[in-house]
């Protein structure tokens, strides 16, 4: 951290505090509050962490307002059209774009870890048939530490990069894996002439039966779906990462926390959120009806899939995921997928209609990536294992950052604290 180039000062009582100021290289300023408690008796109320920033970080930087997102500070849009997957693993792992050789170097690492050990089969088949693949997934990936012994001690450099590299190439497989088990179908085994987004989709599609050709239109939404998704700052699984690592937790256990918390529906579910509630609408001739009822604030009904807490204006990982999605969707067809059809004219009717427009309620990238994964097949259960994958090496990246910063504590929020004062323990009898 840079030194502080100017101060606050707080008046409580009378007595005033100065606490200082630090700049970022894009953002607000922050206000320095660590000494806060010690030199004046008091803490900081901020439900959510909403205005609170929990740590320095270099990877990825987001502008609400401006409808950015910067990963090593390049645009989402520019790497999500001119690189792929495992090119953004390596600029959030490193910090920078890989040379040509590097980058060979890297995929090769990736590709020659994605199978997992023989014997993890077992946890999968220890799991109920209709277990949901997110519940599988938080299990596997915090087993994974019962296995890979010499990639848990996180005060070696060496363990925690042969830790990356297996986590960021075992997912995907554990991901299919976790899909195969809830349809009843063999486990696809990981395939080294395909690539990460082709691979995971023969791992969910393929049968050994007969052969299954990836079609390159699919696996390279697939690829921009990864991509799109793969950091998003310090959001609630992100924050329980960091929050998990700065305890000493094993990598595995660090991830498989994430996972657990990416579950919730206000987190990764929204796409499946989002597909719900176009199966709840069912037909294009009833989209007036729900938009009429998104109108109404007398009505709860929202539109899932439009607008975004964090970005105001747009969401810039939208309009490339929209190009993906038409893609697919001419690639498919959708005459006969009420769904989709649903999905196309709710976007047509939503843009044209000046609500949406004054209040930027603009499709963000759940309702594309919904479309693309149902059309792909995927049911909505795996929408957020899908999620997992992606988010897996933007975890990895704030966890080795976390680990390398000198002045990481572990987490320990306070309270405001609103319950009984002392009293005096009632025996039994008396009560």
């Amino acid at each position: 951290m840079t030194d502080a180039t100017k101060s606050a000062t707080l008046t409580i009582d009378g007595n005033a505090y100065e606490l200082p100021m630090y700049s970022p290289t894009s953002g607000p300023d922050v206000v320095d509050i660590r000494k806060l408690y010690a030199q004046a008796g008091v803490f900081t109320y901020d439900p959510g962490f909403t205005s609170t920033a929990s740590c320095d970080s270099t990877i990825t930087f987001i502008d609400g307002d401006k409808g950015e997102l910067l990963h090593r500070g390049y645009p989402i849009d520019q790497l999500a059209a001119k690189s792929h997957y495992l090119e953004v693993c390596y600029l959030l792992l490193y910090g920078e774009l890989p040379s040509a050789k590097d980058l060979e170097v890297f995929e090769s690492t990736i590709t020659r870890h994605t199978m997992i050990h023989e014997q993890m089969h077992n946890f999968f088949r220890g799991f109920r048939r209709d277990a949901h693949p997110m519940a599988t997934m938080v299990g596997v990936v915090g087993a994974m530490s019962a296995f890979y012994h010499d990639s848990t001690d996180i005060s070696d450099e060496r363990q925690r990069e042969i830790a990356s590299h297996r986590l960021i190439a075992k997912m995907p497989t554990i991901a299919a894996m976790a899909y195969k088990y809830s349809v009843g179908q063999p486990f696809v085994y990981p395939r080294n002439d395909l690539d990460y987004a082709a691979n995971f989709l023969h791992m969910c599609f393929a049968v050994p039966a007969e052969e299954y050709v990836v079609d390159p239109i699919l696996a390279r939404a697939m690829d921009r779906i990864f991509t799109l998704h793969a950091d998003h700052e310090q959001n609630a699984s992100t924050s329980t990462v960091r929050l998990a690592s700065s305890s000493g937790a094993n990598p595995f256990a660090c991830i498989a926390a994430g996972i657990a918390c990416l579950w919730g529906p206000a987190h990764g579910g929204a796409n499946q959120a989002c597909l719900e509630m176009l199966k709840e609408i069912g037909t294009p001739d009833r989209i007036p009806e729900f938009i009429a009822r998104a109108k109404d604030k007398n009505d709860p009904f929202r539109l899932m899939g439009f607008g975004h807490r964090v970005y105001k204006n747009f969401d810039p990982r939208a309009t490339v995921m929209k190009q993906s999605a038409d893609e697919v969707l001419e690639l498919l067809g959708v005459e006969n997928n009420p769904i989709l059809q649903v999905a196309k004219e709710l976007e047509t009717a939503a843009l044209n209609d000046p609500y949406f427009a004054d209040k930027k309620l603009f499709p963000n990238v759940d309702f594309y990536s919904g479309i693309i994964l149902e059309a792909m097949g995927f049911p909505t259960s795996m929408f957020t294992p899908i999620f997992a994958v992606s988010r897996t090496v933007g975890w990895i990246s704030q966890w080795k950052e976390q680990l390398a910063d000198p002045q990481m504590k572990i987490g320990r929020p306070r309270q405001l604290y609103q319950g009984s004062v002392t009293r005096d323990y009632i025996d039994i009898e008396n009560r």
